[in-house]
């Protein structure tokens, strides 16, 4: 499979749109969007993933994307034909918009993933541990994620989906996903009924209890209606962004590995091996003891205390 991947030539554009945020930022009052510390985090995250990006295109895309594409699509009469008897798709148009469609409907499913289940978010939690909302943030990517997201996307060309087409379809998720972390877009009218917009992509960033585990499409929203995790922002609301229980670090180490090392706590002091489980692959936040709450729980308990006292301004537990 000879073919570069177009986020190859995202690198710079990302480089050059970050750099000019960060001016528009400094030069218009705004010091507060990018802390240089910060910043230089997620500038290591973003260059550990362009570095690991390519190695794991190898080792997992080609190899694996293409063993199934090829196991499911074999060659018969010369006519590549799928498994299950239709002939595998070809590059028209509307392939190429179906294969978009396929591949939003895996991200919702892959990102929803990565917040419920323990184990996975100790991956993921590294994009959402800044407490800043700005294009560098786009680029604080977990390394670990990398290893594990091939997985979700195989049934696309175990159906007949070219492998190069799931991959250019892959690296257009990534584009729109990069943009989507600015400040200085507003709501966006009637696009935002179709498109995951700005605004939406704050509440997923956001710590504020009623906007947790909410907005986990890419480029299209529908997923959230359809499955009940979509949260229009509130403009009542003050956004905090990050997490409850943050790093607190700078260190690169700390920041990838934070949430590792808690799992490894948790399941030591546990007694009952499905305890055990839990803790790494239940949702963030299980305990057997009640000690923590997963974000179900911390919801319905803001739902019942704003059904008490309506009136009253809440903030996020600690």
């Amino acid at each position: 499979m000879e073919f570069t991947n177009p986020l190859v030539y995202g690198v710079p554009c990302f480089i050059a749109f970050i750099l000019l945020e960060l001016t528009y930022s400094k030069t218009h009052g705004h010091d507060d969007l990018y802390v240089w510390k910060d910043l230089m985090a997620s500038g290591i995250m973003g260059i550990g993933s362009a570095i690991l990006g390519p190695l794991i295109k190898v080792t997992v895309l080609i190899v694996v994307f293409e063993f199934t594409y090829e196991f499911f699509n074999p060659v018969v009469d010369g006519v590549r034909t799928n498994i299950m008897g239709y002939k595998s798709f070809g590059y028209a148009w509307y392939v190429w918009l179906l294969c978009q469609l396929a591949d939003d409907f895996t991200y919702y499913w892959f990102h929803r993933a990565n917040h419920e289940v323990r184990i996975l978010w100790a991956a993921h939690i590294v994009h959402h541990s800044s407490d800043n909302f700005n294009l560098g943030t786009a680029v604080r990517n977990g390394w670990f994620t990398l290893l594990y997201k091939p997985f979700f996307y195989m049934w696309m060309p175990a159906i007949g989906f070219p492998v190069e087409m799931v991959v250019v379809c892959l690296a257009i998720e990534s584009f729109w996903q990069f943009q989507l972390h600015s400040l200085y877009v507003p709501k966006m009218g009637w696009i935002e009924k179709i498109f995951n917009t700005h605004t939406m992509h704050q509440v997923h960033h956001s710590q504020n209890v009623e906007y947790l585990d909410k907005n986990h499409g890419g480029f299209l929203n529908i997923f959230d209606k359809m499955f009940g995790t979509w949260k229009e922002l509130d403009d009542d609301v003050e956004v905090k962004f990050g997490v409850i229980h943050a790093p607190n670090s700078y260190n690169p180490i700390v920041i990838l590995t934070h949430e590792f090392k808690d799992i490894w706590a948790d399941v030591k002091k546990a007694k009952k091996f499905s305890h055990k489980l839990m803790y790494i692959f239940g949702p963030p936040g299980w305990s057997h003891d009640g000690s923590t709450m997963t974000v179900k729980q911390q919801q319905r308990l803001f739902k019942e205390e704003k059904m008490r006292n309506p009136e009253a301004v809440f903030s996020r537990p600690n």
